[in-house]
């Protein structure tokens, strides 16, 4: 019996340890043995589910922005496309809250030895970007945002919230300007550098919040089991 019929999450299992692993302590902690002995399965099940370790570790890109997107499609379109934005963003960093070990991997801010991303990885994880552009095309359509290049919007969203985010995981943001101070006010001036009144992107953004805990609860949960369901 293969390993993974006999345990159906050895695979997201092995993500997650061999992400930990590599964030905490470095590429070099990270083999088949120690993974086996984190996961209590054998070393042949990184082989098994990964055929190696450089197969383990493309696999925790993509499985970064496979939770990346379960966060996002839990995000609704509603009357208030700006404020559904702005729940795009906190969905954005929630999931990087989620899986910070990962977050660092998926972006190649941490690699393996004998692996490095290649250009198509480093693409991979671009459909993500989808909903960003889908929801800035409907800011624009009504008249929120004047820019006329959602594609543009949505680059501008995630290279300033992803700069935000990865400085807060580092723990450079300290009081007065701690992460939700500057994230709330990052929000806020991301929609008015769009085209949007401030008064009603504070409305928005001051929005978002309220809707944040029912449209992003447990999906972490569902991103792991989707992560177990893949081949």
């Amino acid at each position: 019996m293969s390993p993974r019929r006999s345990d159906p999450l050895i695979r997201p299992t092995l993500i997650d340890i061999g992400a930990r692993l590599m964030s905490e302590e470095g590429p070099r902690a990270l083999s088949t043995r120690r993974l086996a002995a984190e996961a209590g399965c054998s070393t042949m099940a990184v082989y098994t589910h990964f055929g190696g370790m450089s197969g383990l570790v493309r696999e925790m890109v993509h499985e970064g922005f496979a939770r990346l997107q379960v966060h996002f499609s839990h995000v609704l379109d509603t009357s208030d496309p700006v404020a559904d934005m702005a729940l795009l963003g906190r969905a954005y960093r929630y999931n990087a809250h989620r899986n910070p070990h990962l977050y660092s991997i998926m972006f190649g801010t941490s690699t393996h030895a004998g692996f490095s991303l290649t250009e198509e990885d480093r693409q991979y994880g671009r459909y993500t970007l989808a909903k960003v552009v889908h929801t800035a095309h409907r800011c624009i359509t009504d008249g929120r945002f004047s820019t006329d290049d959602p594609e543009l919007v949505a680059h501008h969203m995630w290279t300033a919230l992803h700069g935000l985010v990865t400085l807060e995981l580092g723990h450079y943001l300290i009081p007065p300007y701690d992460p939700d101070t500057c994230f709330e006010s990052q929000l806020v001036n991301l929609m008015t550098s769009a085209g949007d009144s401030r008064a009603a992107a504070s409305g928005s953004v001051a929005a978002s919040l309220l809707r944040l805990v029912g449209e992003v609860e447990d999906v972490n949960g569902d991103a792991r089991a989707e992560g177990a369901a893949r081949p």
